[in-house]
């Protein structure tokens, strides 16, 4: 399989997140930006490990494309001790979560889907990441500057949060910023063989 037929694949990223575009420009690859706000809601039931997965796939149901492109859509959940934390809606939901975090390993879950030629596929990654003990100020101060309301989890592994905080990572330390890129790379080989 030649790199350069990877390369030639008409690639839609279906997401937002300047992360997931940025990793996808760092594996060498050009794309388009399709993106369309779905139901990110999910039934109680269900095992994290589906959770990303399942919205991954909804969301790659949600966005159209042609027989000759190839769609990436992706969901992050960060799982704790039973509880998925998503994104913060303020100041005092994300300190509740990092401090939840602190001193404390927890799992980020990648759901990623690929649609093409009119079929879904989807696969999840999962990363382990333990913090040391935050303090109180340390947190105040990530939250008040980096406000971090965009991120499951209410982090950033490549902001300062992490570089200070985490102190073990167990997996794909992408997949924590929001795409599996060796699991995707790996994947997108397949399809072009």
């Amino acid at each position: 399989m030649e790199i350069n037929k990877l390369f030639d694949l008409k690639l839609v990223l279906g997401s937002g997140s300047p992360r997931r575009a940025e990793l996808l420009e760092l594996l060498g690859f050009k794309f388009e930006i399709r993106k369309k706000d779905t139901d990110e809601s999910f039934l109680s039931d269900w095992h994290y490990l589906e959770i990303p997965q399942k919205l991954s796939a909804r969301k790659a149901s949600a966005i159209e494309v042609f027989d000759n492109e190839l769609l990436i859509t992706a969901d992050t959940i960060v799982h704790i001790n039973g509880d998925i934390l998503n994104k913060p809606d303020n100041y005092e939901e994300a300190f509740e979560m990092l401090s939840k975090l602190s001193a404390n390993t927890h799992e980020v879950v990648t759901g990623v889907s690929f649609k093409y030629q009119n079929e879904i596929y989807s696969f999840a990654e999962e990363t382990k990441v333990s913090f040391k003990k935050l303090t109180h100020e340390e947190i105040d101060y990530y939250v008040t500057y980096y406000k971090p309301f965009d991120k499951a989890g209410a982090y950033g592994i490549q902001e300062w949060i992490g570089m200070i905080g985490i102190e073990k990572i167990e997996g794909d330390y992408y997949n924590v910023m929001g795409l599996p890129v060796q699991r995707v790379w790996n994947e997108l080989l397949k399809i072009k063989q």
